[in-house]
């Protein structure tokens, strides 16, 4: 029997042709309603959740977005861009791919907005690569306990509720009660790592603030030569909802590059309060049923999948670490609200910023009693972790004896002392914003507080002293602060050595 090949090829021929055909018609869908940043199509059979598409509106433009919900007719999207140039009656095709933003040291220095598109006016970004925005967490096995410090600058917070690398570290109060100076602060602290094994790239990711608020943030950290090291991440609050619910998501990806190359990230999240507004604003409009304060059901997921990206990897994938400061926005101190009381079960310790201690002069504001490191002392250096033990004590003391002194009421001798030392000590601990102080000059300040060298000066003494000490540890007493920057713990010897310097200082100080 006779094979005819030229009839089998032109068969199989017409069996691709309609094959192709078939799969073009099911990647192809029509808009049939269209709003608020949501658009539900009709068509797209064999598209898939989280499938990025391509909205045609015309002149060869194109807008992009991303399927949210998979229903029996229709496919719900949200829309990544002007959706305003969306009609009802327009083409929309699958691309088969995943969101993506670019990713790579052409990012540093730059401002970008949640797809990593440039909106600072300084011209395209140079990238080699594109991450996933949206993936699954290193598991159990690919981690290492958080070990190394994450140095903020800040006296309360190295001292008392230290944040290691890897960790996730929530920063939560009331509106205007300083949560973003202590992350800022803590970028600007970076730089004196820049070039070292410890240099650490920091990415700021702004959901939902003000252009001008982010701008002035922008600007502050460009006046103090931190955009070097640094990505700024904006969805701001007259951007679609879309744009602000996948920022962090981006800025996270962007983290996650430097992350598998061995370095060390740290990724702010400012704040998780709107980017959650943000998704329940989608998930109302896609018609997903609301649940407690009218969030949906997963909002938790939502926070847990990008906080659980947060890790110091094991030294067989590189040692490298991404850090999480997300920031949490109460109403009225209620930290028992929904939002909050989710972040706060999923990181591993939060920064607690009162309204009443803000107001009152104590910046920045720290309620040490709410405050807490679930690393804690694993992320000092243990010359911080020698002295910072009594230092909380006396600020817990004080706290509780500081309302029953207010009755007038006589005190004994050593309540009155307690007293005295809290009050000094709280002093101490304040600090103006954008001025991080290096971990041994906060050593030798908190050593000072607690051995009792600042219990005889006055309220308003204890600064000026305690800025006097450092300039003099640099400068005449730099052999016992190098000696104590080189073994970073005080032995009996170096103890000594320091009580000694501190006090031929204050002799002298105190002639003033």
């Amino acid at each position: 029997m006779k094979i005819n090949t030229d009839e089998i090829t032109s068969v199989i021929r017409q069996e691709v042709e309609r094959y192709s055909t078939q799969l073009e018609v099911s990647q192809v869908g029509t808009v049939i309603e269209v709003g608020d940043g949501i658009a539900r199509i009709y068509g797209l059979s064999k598209t898939m959740a989280g499938e990025m598409l391509e909205f045609e509106v015309g002149d060869g433009k194109v807008v992009s977005g991303q399927v949210m919900n998979l229903e029996q007719d229709v496919v719900g999207a949200v829309i990544f861009g002007d959706y305003l140039h969306i009609k009802e009656g327009m083409t929309v095709r699958g691309t088969g791919e995943l969101l993506a933003v670019p990713a790579g040291a052409g990012l540093l220095g730059r401002v970008v907005n949640a797809l990593g598109q440039p909106i600072d006016g300084q011209g395209p970004i140079q990238s080699a690569e594109h991450r996933k925005v949206d993936i699954i967490a290193p598991g159990i096995a690919d981690r290492q306990p958080v070990k190394a410090p994450m140095q903020t600058g800040i006296k309360a917070v190295d001292s008392m509720i230290p944040i290691g690398r890897g960790q996730r570290e929530l920063v939560i109060g009331d509106r205007k009660t300083g949560k973003t100076a202590v992350c800022i602060d803590t970028i600007i602290n970076q730089k004196k790592f820049v070039g070292t094994p410890d240099e650490l790239i920091c990415i700021y990711v702004a959901v939902g603030q003000k252009e001008s608020t982010v701008a002035a943030t922008v600007e502050a950290l460009r006046q103090q030569g931190a955009m070097d090291y640094t990505i700024v991440v904006c969805a701001s609050a007259s951007e679609p909802a879309p744009m602000q619910y996948i920022a962090p998501y981006s800025g996270c990806a962007m983290g996650e590059h430097f992350m598998w190359q061995g370095k060390h990230v740290l990724c702010i999240y400012d704040d998780l309060s709107k980017q959650a507004t943000a998704y329940r604003q989608l998930s109302l409009l896609l018609r997903r049923p609301p649940g407690r304060e009218a969030y949906p059901g997963d909002v938790f997921y939502l926070h847990s999948r990008l906080l659980e990206r947060a890790t110091k990897l094991s030294d067989d994938h590189g040692g490298g670490s991404l850090t999480a400061l997300p920031v949490i926005e109460t109403q009225e101190g209620d930290v028992s609200a929904y939002i909050p009381t989710n972040v706060i079960s999923i990181t591993d310790g939060q920064i607690y910023l009162e309204p009443d201690l803000f107001f009152a002069g104590v910046r920045p504001a720290i309620n040490v009693g709410i405050s807490v490191s679930r690393v804690g002392g694993n992320a000092q250096i243990k010359a911080m972790k020698q002295i910072a033990g009594s230092l909380r004590l006396d600020l817990a003391a004080y706290r509780e004896l500081e309302a029953f002194a207010q009755l007038g009421t006589e005190l004994d001798k050593a309540t009155q002392h307690q007293l005295d030392r809290g009050a000094r000590m709280v002093e101490l601990l304040k600090q103006p914003v954008y001025e991080p102080m290096d971990v041994i000059d906060q050593i030798i300040q908190i050593f000072a507080g607690s051995r009792g060298f600042l219990d005889d000066l006055k309220i308003n003494q204890v600064l000026p002293f305690a800025g006097a000490l450092v300039e003099h540890m640099r400068s005449a007493g730099s052999s016992v602060r190098a000696e104590l920057a080189s073994k970073r713990a005080f032995d009996e010897a170096l103890e000594a050595k320091l009580k000694k310097s501190i006090a031929d200082f204050k002799a002298g100080w105190s002639a003033r």
